[in-house]
């Protein structure tokens, strides 16, 4: 029996070893002509696998500033346009004044927006206010820390620093190169040590080594001006991507003759050449007094002009006093901090806006938001040639450029331009034009997500509506 079972198990094994020549026979061979078959293949027999869609890559945005403010327009509208090429977005931010803050979490236009922390001075309204050492201290360890929770709490492909400052910095630099273990990219949009105002020198030593570290710990760099790339590819190695600012033509747009009307009516502008500046009130980077010395010049040749100062900022008191000083405070009007879902009835009022602009660190490593506003609405503007300003005016052709520093130069153009109609209405339309070619944050977008080695899935395109991790929420509501 023993020798049997034997023989009995050989004539088995034997016969299977010759099972798959046989299939390869004669008799099936028209069916699996084309077929390699094994003994222990079985993958014929299964039902073909469903490709599954490739989820959206996942995008977070490190923000030392609100949404709502003219340091969180730029990233904003980005994300908004990333989304739509099918990113999922996530932005955390700090709040401009936290504790009044209504909504700390909410989906807006598709992104998520977190508030994690607040800013390093409370601004609300035309006067920011900025905190003591102690206070300081306090406002900046919690917001550091909320950044880093939110680094926590949002595992993604991606993640980007919009501005190297301190907060987000060393939030990123704990979060996503020790914990994460991956890297992140940089944005940098300004000249942050010449711009920011410091109350001691220590301040400005922080924020120089920052701003210095982080282009050169990241994996990739975004600029907005052709300043700023030179200077980073003079220094590091990595990829740049220059995306200057834009606009949205479809929420910029000029209101209706009625409401232009009214709104003309109540400033009291009614037969007035109203020349325009929109910006922050802050002379250590915005110079609008150049600005006032040029409006005084004007007035002797175009008495019914009027200058209409759009925003608000700390030194607002010192441009009044500058402003009754030089006896113009009947032909200045201070409208203050607006709602930017305001600004495109004011600065439709004006025949031309103006950016004052010394040539300084700050106004070359700039792009400035309010020229591409400006033009998209149709409203020429006059600047001085200082950085992309000549590039983002088509070099002339779309505007006026003029010698920085010279409040005569400026005086002269404003008066040139509002003395030659045709070439007013020449410029008006060039303006329009060549910012709906170059300047809208659709263009910006694509051109931004260049840099990201992840894209998202083409043919899946309905997955950029779903929110960063919470799948099934699609309104603006808070989110949970």
């Amino acid at each position: 029996m023993h020798f049997a079972s034997y023989y009995r198990w050989l004539v088995y094994r034997h016969l299977f070893q010759l099972l798959p020549a046989a299939l390869r026979g004669c008799a099936l061979r028209p069916i699996y002509a084309n077929v390699t078959l094994h003994p222990t293949d079985t993958s014929m027999w299964k039902r073909p696998a469903t490709p599954k869609p490739i989820p959206a890559p996942r995008l977070v945005l490190l923000l030392t500033g609100g949404i709502e403010r003219p340091l969180g327009r730029r990233y904003f509208a980005l994300a908004r346009e990333l989304v739509r090429c099918g990113y999922r977005v996530r932005i955390l931010a700090l709040h401009p004044d936290l504790a009044t803050c209504p909504r700390r979490r909410f989906v807006q236009d598709g992104v998520e927006v977190w508030y994690v922390g607040q800013m390093h001075a409370r601004k609300t309204g035309t006067h920011p206010t900025r905190f003591g050492s102690l206070a300081l201290l306090r406002v900046v360890t919690g917001a550091t820390w909320g950044m880093l929770w939110g680094i926590l709490a949002s595992p993604a492909e991606l993640y980007h620093l919009g501005k190297p400052q301190p907060i987000n910095g060393l939030a990123a630099m704990l979060g996503v190169l020790l914990l994460r273990r991956q890297r992140f990219y940089v944005d940098c949009d300004d000249d942050e040590t010449a711009t920011n105002r410091f109350t001691a020198g220590w301040q400005r030593a922080v924020f120089a080594f920052w701003q210095s570290i982080l282009p050169r710990l990241a994996c990739g760099i975004t600029v907005n001006t052709r300043y700023l790339e030179q200077h980073w590819r003079q220094r590091t190695r990595v990829p740049i991507c220059y995306v200057p600012n834009g606009v949205d033509p479809a929420t910029f747009q000029v209101p209706s003759e009625a409401v232009q009307q009214g709104l003309r009516h109540a400033l009291q502008l009614d037969g007035c050449r109203v020349i325009a500046y929109v910006g922050t009130l802050a002379l250590h980077n915005h110079p609008v007094d150049l600005l006032l010395h040029a409006f005084q010049q004007v007035l002797a040749e175009q008495p019914t002009a009027r200058l209409l100062l759009i925003g608000g900022g700390e030194d607002l008191p010192l441009l009044q006093a500058q402003v009754h000083a030089l006896g113009v405070q009947r032909q200045v009007l201070f409208t203050g901090h607006l709602p930017h879902a305001a600004i495109p009835a004011y600065l439709s009022l004006a025949e031309l806006s103006v950016d004052p602009v010394h040539d300084d660190p700050v106004a070359r490593a700039r792009s400035p938001l309010k020229i591409a506003e400006s033009m998209v609405l149709g409203v020429p503007v006059i600047t001085g040639n200082v950085g992309d300003r000549a590039a983002m005016l088509d070099y002339g052709r779309a505007g006026v450029l003029v010698a920085p520093s010279d409040a005569s130069a400026l005086a002269a153009a404003i008066c040139t331009l509002l003395g030659n109609p045709a070439r007013h209405h020449a410029l008006c339309r060039a303006a329009r034009e060549h910012a709906l070619r170059s300047s809208t944050w659709a263009q910006l977008a694509a051109q931004w997500a260049t840099l990201y080695p992840i894209q998202p899935n083409q043919s899946n395109q309905t997955l950029h509506t779903d929110p960063f991790i919470y799948p099934t929420a699609r309104s603006t509501e808070p989110v949970p």
